[in-house]
């Protein structure tokens, strides 16, 4: 008898757990966003690496690139605080 109580008493620990679980926001996925985050770090390398400014478009283009990776990030992290993929 004691070990089918224990049965029960570990079936209700799982069950709890589950419930537990499913109560906490489901982690999104990122990996499209952080391959974005990643390839605009690169472009922003390349872009401080070359030479001369090109009539002001390479310092605009890395100011633009600044700002794609803030907005980048803003997205990922709105998403984690929303639990899911933040629509």
């Amino acid at each position: 008898m004691s070990q089918e109580l224990s049965r029960r008493q570990m079936a209700a620990v799982v069950a709890a757990g589950g419930l537990l679980a499913s109560a906490l926001p489901a982690k999104a996925y990122q990996g499209n966003m952080l391959r974005a985050l990643n390839s605009l770090r690169d472009a922003l390398e390349s872009l401080r690496e070359a030479s001369g400014n090109k009539g002001g478009h390479r310092e605009r283009a890395i100011e633009l690139i600044r700002g794609a990776i803030a907005e980048v990030k803003a997205g990922i992290d709105f998403a984690a605080e929303h639990g899911g993929n933040g629509q």
